[in-house]
C-alpha cells in the first residue's frame, strides 16, 4: 500500500460490460501516475412517486427542490442510464442530475478539484504507475509540469504534411518530408507517414505533460489525427499507449476538443481567451511582438502559403527554423502569460480541466452540487428549470455629454458578488426561505440560513485578497473569472439552477444600489455624469487634481457607511458592498450618440496621472475598437491627446486628411476582421469583409482588406488604388466628431469635400 498525491491531467469514463470505468492520469512528484476505478455505478435521482422501468433503485434521504423525497437509481453503464431517463422524459417524467458525468460525480462528490491522494496498491508499467480502485481524498498539491509545443506546417490548408517541430520537454527538433541540406536538429524522413511516426515516437520518449501550439486542435491535432486514419497509423498520443482522439463540435459555436489520455493539451489562443488577454489580434506574430518583443520568422508579400511552398523548394533549412521558431514562441509565451498556472489554479477552483475552454456552467455545478446533497437536497436536470422571462441586464445611466476637468469614478468592488453575499441570493436559499426572509425581486425572497452560494462567494472572495497579498497573478485572475461568472451561470437556461428571480434578485438590486448612491452623491452637491452597472461618474471639480481625489475618496467613505447603516436599518443584514475610490481623471470627455445630441453609453475617454506619467484612456470609442483602421485609431487618439493638453489640433487634422488624400498613409487603412463562418454562408447583404474573403481564394479566419474604387479588396493580393474618400467620411469623421462638436466645429468643416475643390 502506497500514498500517492497527483495533481489531475486528465479523466474520461467507458462503458464496460461489468460497469462504467473511470481513468485518471495525474502527475506526481516522481512522475504520471494513472488511476482506474472498475464497475462503477451511474446515478440519478426521481421523485419517490415516478415508477422506474430499469436500474436499482434505492431510497435516499435526500429530496428534490421542490421539497418532494427522491430515490436514487443505479445503473451498471451510462448507456442503460440515458436510454432510461430518455424513456422518462418522453413520459413527461422528470429526473433529477441525470446529466451528471460519471466522472464528474466521482470527483465533485469527493469535493475533488484540482488534485487527489490515493492509497492503494501500485503497479509499476512501462513510463508510468498505476493504481486501481485506490481510496481517494481531496489534497492540496502542486508539482512542475513539463510543456512541450509542436507545429506542423503542410501546403496549404489542406495539402500534405511538409513539416513537424517541437520544442521544450526532450529538446528542440524538426521533421520534414523530402532531402535536403543538413541543418542543426532537421531530419529528412522518407514521406508523411515516417514524419507522423517520428512525431509520436518523440512524444513518447519525452514524455510531457502538457502539449501545446497555436489553433493547435482545430488545425495541428485535427490534420494528425486524418493523417493516422488516413495511413492506419494508431494515433497513440496519450501516455501508456493511449489512442488520441479530436472531437468535433455539435455546432459552429463549440470549440473541437481533444481527448489525449494523461496529457493536457493547452492551446495558446483559447487560454490566453479564456484567462481574459486581450489582444487586436490573436494571430502568433501579433502575441509574441507584444508579449515577447519579436515574432514569426518569415516574410512574405501577403501569401505565407506561397512563401511556405517556396521555402519548401528552395532552402529547407529555412523552413524548419520558421517551423522551430513558431514552437519557441508558443512556449515563451506560454511561459511569459503564465497560461500552465492559470489553468492549473482555475482547475483547483473549479474543479474543470486544464483544458477545458468556457465551462462556467459546468464549473457552478462541480463546485454546487457536492455541497447541496450535504444539506439534503438534488438538483434538477438541465433544462428543467421552470421557464420565465430573462433577467434584465446592468444599469447604465444616461450621460451628460462633456467636455470636463476633474470627474472621479466610484467603484462598486465585484458588485455582483457582493450583493450575492449580503442579500443571500442562492438557488438553495430560494428553495427553503421561510417567513423571515431576505426579500429579492420578481417575488423571490431567500432564507437568511443554510445558504450555499454565498459562502462560495465569502470563500473565494477571502482566497482572491490572499492571492493579492503573495502577488500570485494567474490565482487572483481566475478567482475573479470565477466569481464574476456566477451571475451568468444563474441568469442561463443552460444552468440548472436558472431561475429569473435569482438572476433579477442580482441585476435589479444592482440598479437599486447605482441609483440610490446617485441620490447620495448628488444631495451633496456633485453631478453624477454616468453610471454603467457597477461605477459612477462624478464630476467634483476641484480646484487640482490633489483635491479632487480627495473630495472622491471622501465619498466613497460615506458611501459604504451609508450602505451599512441603511442594510442593517431595512433588511438587518450585514453590508459587504465595498466601493472604492478608483481614479480621477484630470479631463474627461463624455461624447453623444451618433447623429444625436443624446449621450452616449459605454463610451468615453480621460486622461489619468498616473506614478508612469500621464495616460490617455479610452472605452467604447473607436480608437479602442480593432475592426477600425489602424489609422482611424491613431488619429482619435492624437486628437484626444491634444484637446486634453490644450495644443494645437487644427492644423494638424487638416495636414493629416491632406496625407490621406494624397496617398500617404494607405499602409494605415488596412481593416480586419474576423470571419466565424463559412464563406458560402452568406447568401444575402454580404458584408465587405467577406466581399473581400472570396477573392482571396484561400480559407482564412481573419481578413485583411481595403476599399477601392472597385470595392472591398484583399491587402494582401495587388490590388486597385484606394478610396481615399470613403476613409474620411467613414474613418476619420466619425473618429472626429466623436470630440470636435465640443469644440464647436466638426471634421467636415475643418477637412472636409469642400477641400478637394483646392486640391
Amino acid at each position: 500500500m502506497e500514498t500517492i498525491d497527483v495533481l489531475l491531467l486528465t479523466r474520461q469514463w467507458f462503458d464496460r460490460d461489468d460497469g462504467v470505468r473511470l481513468t485518471f492520469w495525474g502527475a506526481s512528484s516522481d512522475g504520471p501516475v494513472k488511476i482506474v476505478f472498475t464497475q462503477q455505478d451511474s446515478v440519478f435521482f426521481v421523485d419517490r412517486g415516478i415508477r422506474t422501468e430499469a436500474g436499482e433503485r434505492k431510497p435516499v434521504e435526500l429530496r428534490s427542490l421542490h421539497g418532494r423525497d427522491v430515490d436514487a437509481v443505479y445503473f451498471r453503464t451510462q448507456r442503460e442510464l440515458v436510454s432510461e431517463r430518455r424513456r422518462l422524459r418522453d413520459g413527461v417524467l422528470r429526473t433529477q442530475e441525470g446529466d451528471v458525468k460519471p466522472h464528474d460525480r466521482f470527483l465533485m462528490e469527493r469535493f475533488v478539484t484540482g488534485s487527489m491522494s490515493v492509497l492503494g496498491p501500485v503497479r509499476q508499467r512501462e513510463g508510468h504507475r498505476e493504481l486501481v480502485n485506490p481510496r481517494v481524498k481531496a489534497c492540496e498539491f502542486a508539482t512542475e509540469l513539463s510543456v512541450l509545443a509542436f507545429d506542423i506546417e503542410t501546403d496549404g490548408y489542406d495539402g500534405p504534411l511538409l513539416s513537424i517541430a517541437v520544442a521544450g520537454v526532450g529538446g528542440e527538433h524538426v521533421w520534414m518530408t523530402g532531402t535536403g541540406p543538413a541543418a542543426d536538429d532537421l531530419t529528412y524522413v522518407a514521406d508523411e507517414r515516417a514524419l507522423l511516426e517520428r512525431f509520436l515516437d518523440h512524444v513518447r520518449r519525452a514524455d510531457p505533460d502538457i502539449l501545446s501550439g497555436w489553433n493547435v486542435i482545430d488545425f495541428d491535432l485535427l490534420t494528425l489525427q486524418k493523417l493516422a486514419d488516413r495511413e492506419r497509423v494508431p494515433f497513440s498520443l496519450g501516455r501508456g499507449g493511449e489512442r488520441a482522439r479530436v472531437l468535433e463540435p455539435r455546432s459552429d459555436q463549440q470549440p473541437y476538443v481533444a481527448r489525449v489520455g494523461g496529457r493536457v493539451v493547452l492551446d495558446g489562443i483559447a487560454t490566453l481567451k479564456a484567462a481574459t488577454w486581450s489582444f487586436e489580434s490573436f494571430g502568433l506574430e501579433h502575441v509574441g511582438q507584444k508579449l515577447l518583443g519579436r515574432g514569426k520568422r518569415i516574410e512574405h508579400d501577403g501569401d505565407p502559403v506561397a512563401e511556405i511552398r517556396r521555402l519548401y523548394r528552395e532552402d529547407k533549412p529555412a523552413l524548419a527554423a520558421y517551423n522551430l521558431e513558431d514552437c519557441r514562441l508558443v512556449l515563451d509565451i506560454v511561459r511569459e502569460a503564465d497560461l500552465v498556472g492559470f489553468a492549473v489554479e482555475r482547475q483547483a477552483l473549479t474543479g474543470l480541466p486544464m483544458d477545458r475552454q468556457g465551462g462556467s456552467v459546468a464549473a457552478f455545478d462541480n463546485l454546487y452540487l457536492p455541497r447541496l446533497h450535504r444539506r439534503g437536497y438534488v438538483a434538477p436536470d438541465v433544462g428543467d428549470a421552470r421557464d420565465g422571462e430573462r433577467s434584465p441586464g446592468g444599469y447604465v445611466m444616461d450621460s451628460v455629454p462633456g467636455l470636463y476637468e476633474n470627474v472621479v469614478v466610484l467603484d462598486f468592488k465585484s458588485l455582483y458578488p457582493s450583493i450575492i453575499r449580503t442579500f443571500a441570493v442562492d438557488p438553495l436559499g430560494l428553495a427553503t426561505a421561510g417567513p423571515d426572509a431576505i426579500p429579492g425581486f420578481q417575488g423571490a425572497t431567500f432564507a437568511r440560513e443554510g445558504h450555499i452560494l454565498p459562502e462560495l462567494i465569502r470563500h473565494l472572495w477571502e482566497a482572491r485578497d490572499e492571492a493579492k497579498k503573495r502577488n500570485d497573478a494567474a490565482r487572483s485572475r481566475a478567482i475573479k473569472i470565477l466569481m464574476n461568472s456566477f451571475y451568468g451561470v444563474l441568469g442561463t437556461p443552460g444552468c440548472r439552477f436558472f431561475s429569473p428571480k435569482l438572476a433579477s434578485s442580482i441585476t435589479l438590486r444592482g440598479h437599486e444600489i447605482i441609483t440610490e448612491s446617485r441620490a447620495f452623491i448628488e444631495a451633496r452637491g456633485y453631478a453624477v455624469i454616468y453610471g454603467d452597472t457597477d461605477s459612477l461618474f462624478v464630476h467634483v471639480d476641484g480646484r487640482d487634481a490633489d483635491e479632487s481625489e480627495a473630495i472622491g475618496r471622501t465619498l466613497a467613505a460615506d458611501l459604504n457607511a451609508h450602505w451599512r447603516e441603511s442594510l442593517a436599518e431595512r433588511y438587518q443584514i450585514p453590508s459587504a458592498l465595498e466601493v472604492e475610490f478608483e481614479r480621477n481623471f484630470v479631463r474627461f470627455l463624455m461624447p453623444t450618440m451618433r447623429h444625436s445630441t443624446k449621450g452616449s453609453k459605454k463610451r468615453y475617454a480621460g486622461l489619468i496621472r498616473t506614478p508612469a506619467g500621464e495616460k490617455v484612456v479610452i472605452k467604447g470609442l473607436e480608437a479602442a475598437r480593432t475592426d477600425w483602421t489602424a489609422l482611424a485609431r491613431r488619429f482619435q487618439r492624437e486628437l484626444l491627446d491634444r484637446v486634453f493638453h490644450d495644443q494645437p489640433w487644427r492644423e494638424w487634422v487638416l495636414g493629416l486628411a491632406s496625407d490621406v488624400r494624397a496617398g500617404r498613409l494607405d499602409h494605415e487603412l488596412v481593416y480586419r476582421k474576423r470571419i466565424r463562418r463559412a464563406l458560402d454562408d452568406y447568401t444575402k447583404n454580404v458584408p465587405p469583409h467577406i466581399q473581400a474573403a472570396r477573392k482571396l481564394g484561400r480559407p482564412v479566419k481573419e481578413i485583411r482588406y481595403v476599399i477601392t474604387a472597385h470595392g472591398p479588396e484583399p491587402a494582401d493580393l495587388p490590388h486597385g488604388e484606394l478610396d481615399h474618400e470613403h476613409y474620411l467620411q467613414k474613418q476619420l469623421a466619425p473618429a472626429a466628431d466623436s470630440i470636435l462638436p465640443f469644440l464647436g466645429t466638426t471634421f467636415e468643416a475643418i477637412a472636409g469635400t469642400q477641400m478637394s475643390l483646392f486640391g
